[in-house]
């Protein structure tokens, strides 16, 4: 019974509260502003900081937890005309350095206890051609730890086998969209695709990774999807190898040529190596991620010995790099929700008081329900349904423009956005208790008055 009185006490409060909303229609919703933009920029903000998490998680498995990056410097990028010193007096650029080459990878192997696997990659850009189609594409030399270090899997087909890496047999593994480009609509394994002017057997294809614009540009990441790899020994002995000189060193710019023309007691000028390493990078991967930052500076001296004193290299670890990034979204995700709060503020706000202006302009009305028998329980819920109807009213129409913002940032900027039921349902729980918190106020106001007082008010 007590329960059936309490439904009935609710439906006729809703339906009043319905009435009173409805009779001031622009009033509402100028009230619900605060509201509905609140609500929207919650949305959007977590829907942001999902979307900046997956890449971030994306980033972090494309480098990989505990890998150190080793990029080569060619020489064309250093100032020719710089000297620097060393502790015997020997000057930088004086110095002959081997370059970043495979006799590294073994020695790092070797004596690094800390390191779990060594992956050299040797890029070039050429072109394959298929029936008689050609298309750019890079081709990339690599071990057979490669893909295990970089997080790929091969999708269909193997890896490469150790005879065919020792034995350098013209093998690939390809990219999933070269795949579809090459062969729409069949499967690439067995067929023969020719690389620049070597025929190479398709033995594998990896798996088809989403790799953003911000990836490639801040962590050096390659669109992997369109690139074919090949055994390293296959690169060096089949395509190029920059550690053999060219019989035209001044023509191809390798090895290093001192001109004085014809003087020998005259001073010497130094004409660039351009890109005398072997291997265009070098991914180690350490056993222990507490371990990245020594290790770092372990092959730092390591390689700075063997290339003769020359800082021909640069070392980096991605996975600092990532957490800077995920720091710095995080203070924006931060600023948003400041921004989101404020506006829910403003929102509750405006709620209290255009709920207070209610209750003076309905002070009569408030009397007369008082002294036909209304409680002060009763007129405290009647006007808390209408703010939190209000508010959830604002709630429902911020949820659409939150979704409608989230899909339009993504389109326009290009960044990632994410929606969630979670975030929805968040979204509409806050705007449902700020309709109630804000409500309190005026409600109370509204009950503490004398029913004979408020009939007299004019």
């Amino acid at each position: 019974m007590f329960n059936k009185i309490y439904i009935e006490k609710l439906k006729s409060n809703f339906s009043e509260a319905v009435r009173v909303i409805s009779s001031n229609k622009i009033r509402t919703l100028l009230t619900s502003l605060g509201i509905i933009f609140g609500v929207a920029a919650v949305i959007t903000m977590l829907a942001i900081g999902s979307g900046a998490e997956k890449e971030i998680l994306a980033q972090l498995e494309l480098v990989g937890v505990n890998n150190i990056v080793i990029t080569p410097i060619p020489d064309e990028k250093k100032d020719s005309d710089s000297e620097e010193e060393d502790d015997d007096g020997a000057t930088e650029s004086k110095r002959f350095s081997k370059g970043l080459d495979m006799l590294d990878v073994i020695s790092i192997k070797n004596n690094v206890p800390s390191v779990k696997t060594v992956s050299p990659e040797i890029i070039l850009e050429t072109y394959v051609i298929k029936k008689g189609r050609q298309n750019s594409v890079k081709l990339i030399g690599v071990s057979d730890d490669y893909f295990a270090t970089s997080n790929i899997e091969i999708e269909s087909g193997k890896n490469f086998s150790t005879a065919q890496s020792e034995n350098a047999l013209p093998v690939c593994i390809i990219g999933k969209k070269i795949e579809k480009k090459l062969f729409t609509g069949e499967s690439a394994i067995g067929k023969n695709i020719k690389v620049k002017d070597v025929w190479l057997q398709v033995i594998g294809v990896i798996e088809e990774k989403f790799i953003s614009d911000t990836a490639q540009e801040n962590l050096g990441i390659r669109d992997m999807n369109q690139d074919i790899y090949i055994p390293i020994k296959t690169f060096l002995v089949r395509y190029k190898d920059r550690k053999i000189i060219s019989d035209k060193p001044m023509e191809t710019g390798n090895g290093v040529v001192f001109i004085n023309g014809g003087n020998s007691q005259g001073p010497k000028k130094r004409i660039p190596r351009g890109n005398y390493h072997q291997l265009d990078k070098l991914v180690v991967q350490v056993n222990d991620s507490k371990e990245l930052n020594a290790t770092a500076d372990v092959l730092s001296r390591m390689l700075k010995r063997r290339h003769n004193g020359m800082l021909d290299f640069e070392i980096s670890i991605p996975i600092q790099l990532l957490k800077q990034q995920q720091k710095t979204k995080q203070i924006f995700n931060v600023v948003l929700s400041i921004i989101a709060g404020i506006s829910l503020l403003i929102g509750g706000i405006g709620i209290m008081n255009i709920m207070l202006a209610s209750v003076l302009e309905r002070t009569k009305e408030i009397g007369i329900i008082r002294a036909i028998g209304a409680t002060k329980e009763d007129v405290i819920l009647q006007f808390l349904t209408e703010s939190v109807l209000v508010s959830i009213g604002g709630g429902i129409i911020g949820i659409f423009l939150g979704i409608f913002a989230s899909y339009v940032l993504q389109v326009t900027t290009g960044i990632e956005t994410i929606l969630s039921l979670s975030s929805i349902l968040l979204s509409f729980f806050v705007a449902t208790l700020i309709g109630l918190i804000f409500g309190i106020a005026p409600a109370r106001s509204a009950a503490s008055k004398s029913p004979i007082e408020a009939i007299r008010h004019e």
